[in-house]
């Protein structure tokens, strides 16, 4: 007798990262998604996970209707008497990208913590360093990306009940972050640490603080800046590290950045 069929059925997170390992295992341009395909599949993976009575939660069945919506839309003839003369009209698609770009940069974020953490779980130190280091050293508490992270989260949630201010400006990017802080650095002085969340207390936006957090994390993948924090449960600084200006020496690590976040 044949053996039965043994099916597997990959879990993800959330509708997000169903839809982001979609494109990515097509190499579809995120930015120009074949809506139609990607409904198709997306729907494809439900009706299989309800074979296997596998409850997937109310925002998977969100996102299919928003699929099936933005595909009803496109397929709908646009009239041009609701778009003013020599605009573009607007692409139902792009409310969708805008989510799956920003939810891409954290899971991208999140894969280099992950990495970072394996590491460090592998590495281990001399005993004895104890005895080349001065009595008058004070390196402070060990802190890595993961309590960084944790800041982040909590303040995003203290500026969910804070004013939000309408700025008509060009979106602030990874990019120009980084040379804000590249200058916060030279302006204090070599020695002089730049508190983190204070800098994140002064972005009047949510986009601009994940911006800034994304900065933060590619100055220290760059080993321009380490993460200390003085006392237990004290602010979380950044201090120049031994390579800061070497790498900012040339704009050639800012053009690796700026084609990443494109």
């Amino acid at each position: 007798m044949s053996s039965p069929l043994n099916f597997h059925l990959e879990q993800y997170d959330g509708p997000l990262d169903l839809l982001l390992d979609l494109i990515r295992k097509q190499q579809i341009d995120i930015k120009d998604i074949p809506i139609a395909t990607i409904t198709s599949q997306y729907l494809e993976y439900m009706d299989k996970a309800r074979e296997m009575d596998i409850d997937l939660g109310a925002e998977f069945v969100y996102m299919a209707a928003t699929l099936i919506h933005i595909k009803s839309k496109m397929l709908l003839p646009r009239d041009p008497a609701l778009t003013p003369e020599g605009e573009a009209q607007e692409d139902p698609r792009q409310e969708l990208v805008d989510r799956l770009l920003e939810h891409e940069r954290f899971k991208n974020a999140a894969e280099m913590l992950q990495q970072k953490r394996m590491i460090e779980e592998n590495v281990w130190s001399n005993p004895q360093i104890k005895a080349f280091i001065s009595e008058d050293d004070d390196p402070g508490l060990a802190i890595t990306l993961f309590d960084l992270v944790k800041a982040f989260g909590e303040m995003l949630e203290r500026v969910k009940n804070r004013p939000i201010y309408e700025v008509e400006s060009a979106d602030v990017t990874v990019s120009d972050m980084i040379r804000y802080l590249r200058d916060q650095f030279r302006e204090i002085g070599e020695d002089q640490p730049v508190f983190i969340m204070r800098v994140f207390e002064l972005q009047r936006t949510r986009r601009a603080m994940i911006a800034l957090f994304l900065a933060v994390l590619e100055m220290v993948r760059m080993q321009a800046v380490i993460v200390t924090q003085k006392d237990l449960f004290g602010e979380i600084a950044l201090k120049r590290h031994g390579s800061f200006d070497q790498v900012f020496a040339t704009d050639q690590p800012m053009s690796a950045i700026e084609k990443d976040y494109i």
